[in-house]
């Protein structure tokens, strides 16, 4: 459906893309994650045909799309803010696409009806944009950008402006609406969350390049980098000597999953992989702070060695040790990543 080939943007002295090569199947959903700055807006851009490329192809089911216009590329596009136009109710903003490609009044009404039930908002097509909640405000924008059926849907932080208990709720009835349509999706957002959710494939980006892409789980299992592991949210990293089944680090002795590559290294020990116990077993340390994450508490140690970096655990509410508390800390080969 979509292939960038070293597709490279710069403005002025600042490469905002750097030879980006990427693929999206027919209906794959597709997230690029990363930092402000990393690229992935104007990665969007570059497909929507809003931002030229300095080097590189886009391609749209095969046909190269230099020089085609926007409204040529049969592609939808869903912003941040919604865009809404507030002088028109809810079918008027819906069928704007139909009526710029000049599709009959009575099948532009059937359409809406279709989409509006779609995205949970039937028999609101004379509703005032102005008078809907922002949660109302997003189906209707999701309805207008499906109503031309494009063949590739574009979101833009989809759902940033939303709180996050409604955020959690639309990003699965997204994923399902996708895959009833069999709808085409290249999404841009900065919420791990709302990507894993969402996505059939991660596209994490860094300063311009593909960082790493894969599946949510193999993101998640197998960081490529530290600045990928980083970004997700581990920072239990540490240099490392693998020697064996087991690594040297300033946390003592950590074991390794079997057939690891030997030698120097950068470690991640996930926190689920810190295992808190007696402090007179493994690495003493004590428990600086605690937070509260929903179904876990995240809890920040500090290792008596002041040589030693901090540490994060993961720790059922019930079996959280208090502030101040010492304890031992010991690893899970299972969760110990050899980053590249």
């Amino acid at each position: 459906m979509l292939q960038l080939d070293g597709v490279t943007v710069r403005f002025g002295p600042r490469t905002a893309l750097d030879g980006v090569d990427l693929t999206v199947a027919d209906q794959e959903i597709v997230c690029v994650l990363g930092p402000s700055g990393s690229g992935k807006s104007t990665l969007l851009r570059v497909v929507a045909g809003l931002q030229p490329a300095d080097a590189g192809r886009v391609l749209l089911g095969g046909a190269d799309q230099t020089g085609v216009p926007v409204h040529r590329r049969g592609v939808g596009l869903m912003f941040q803010d919604h865009q809404l136009f507030p002088q028109r109710d809810v079918a008027g903003n819906v069928a704007f696409g139909l009526r710029m490609h000049g599709v009959s009044r009575a099948e532009r009404g059937a359409r809406v009806a279709e989409l509006l039930d779609l995205v949970g908002l039937p028999g609101a097509d004379r509703r005032a944009v102005a008078a809907l909640s922002g949660g109302e405000q997003q189906r209707v924008a999701l309805a207008r950008a499906l109503a031309p059926r494009p063949r590739l849907l574009m979101l833009d932080e989809p759902l940033g402006q939303l709180d996050r208990g409604l955020r959690e709720r639309l990003v699965t009835e997204l994923r399902g609406l996708f895959g009833r349509l069999g709808t085409t999706v290249l999404a841009v957002t900065h919420d791990q969350g709302e990507a894993f959710a969402l996505a059939d494939r991660v596209v994490v980006m860094n300063e311009g390049r593909i960082a790493q892409a894969g599946t949510p789980l193999e993101v998640w299992q197998r960081p490529a980098s530290e600045f990928v592991a980083r970004f997700l949210g581990f920072d239990n990293v540490v240099a490392a000597t693998v020697s064996g089944e087991a690594a040297d680090t300033v946390w003592g002795k950590v074991p390794l999953p079997a057939d690891t590559v030997q030698g120097p290294a950068r470690l991640l020990v996930r926190p689920a992989g810190v295992v808190l116990g007696d402090p007179a077993d493994g690495l003493r340390c004590t428990v600086e702070g605690r937070t509260f994450r929903g179904h876990h508490v995240a809890v920040r140690l500090r290792p008596d060695d002041p040589a030693a970096p901090p540490l994060e655990a993961e720790c059922a509410l019930r079996d959280a040790p208090a502030e101040g508390a010492a304890v031992g800390v010991t690893f899970t080969p299972d969760e110990v990543v050899v980053l590249g």
